[in-house]
């Protein structure tokens, strides 16, 4: 099955009918990038967001990707992370390892996740410094531009409010230019202590995918990906400040969160 494409300014729009559309062409877009990826570099790195996204990563336990994709090959980590114990119902971790993780042959040494025993300075430190040490063994790519982490693909949700991974609007870890990681404690959603990959870092992937779904979403995707003047304060929404330097964005939209695009103005 073929999914329409659009490509814009803003990057490449696949708009859906509907979730299972949307679900199938992500999942197959995945396993297209892994195979590339390995076979160009002999790994796959991927980086997770939570929420809602964690439920349409069940499908990549399914046949036939189950079977096809090189799950000893992928090394996984989370372009954000609640500070709660892996345990916690709250924890991205626990979404993606109850979602796929444990039903795919992923070795468990290839999963990277936080020690959720520290504070969410020292966890953010502590992610840093455990990719900081990939990226020198070249177990992760490295962009060309700025020595930051080049994922092979960053996957991201999107809130009503513009987040991505945990850069919330008017956020001072918007700023950001020298971290890699940073670390929040005063989220406007709970829980309040995060983790997150900062925007140079999503910014030097392969491939970055937006994942947005919901009509209650939809004045946000306007902002994010329609006319730079649909709104005075649209630049500095954090997901419009989602643009690869090298790298593909794509957008994975159901029609309901596309409703208020005008995709020939998003140019």
């Amino acid at each position: 099955m073929t999914f329409p494409r659009v490509q814009t300014s803003r990057g490449e729009l696949r708009i859906h009918e509907s979730l299972n559309d949307l679900n199938t062409d992500l999942v197959e877009y995945i396993s297209e990038l892994s195979e590339a990826a390995v076979k160009e570099r002999g790994v796959f790195t991927i980086a997770l967001s939570g929420g809602s996204l964690i439920g349409l990563l069940g499908k990549l336990a399914e046949a036939p990707y189950n079977q096809t994709i090189d799950w000893v090959k992928w090394h996984v980590f989370w372009a954000d992370e609640r500070v709660v114990a892996k345990s916690h119902a709250d924890s991205n971790y626990k979404l993606a390892k109850d979602g796929f993780l444990t039903k795919v042959p992923v070795y468990p040494s290839h999963v990277h996740s936080i020690n959720d025993s520290l504070t969410a300075e020292d966890a953010a430190s502590e992610y840093e410094f455990g990719i900081r040490q990939l990226v020198k063994t070249r177990l992760i790519n490295v962009s060309d531009i700025d020595d930051c982490p080049k994922f092979d693909l960053i996957l991201l949700g999107m809130g009503p409010d513009g987040h991505v991974a945990s850069l919330f609007p008017n956020h001072s870890s918007l700023s950001m230019k020298d971290e890699w990681i940073t670390f929040i404690t005063d989220s406007p959603k709970p829980p309040p202590e995060r983790i997150t990959f900062t925007l140079p870092v999503i910014n030097s992937a392969s491939n970055v995918a937006v994942v947005v779904t919901g009509g209650g979403k939809a004045d946000a995707v306007c902002l994010a990906i329609g006319s730079a003047n649909v709104g005075t304060n649209s630049s500095s929404l954090p997901a419009r400040m989602v643009q690869p330097t090298q790298g593909k964005l794509v957008w994975f939209l159901d029609k309901q969160a596309a409703s208020r695009l005008d995709v020939q103005d998003s140019d």
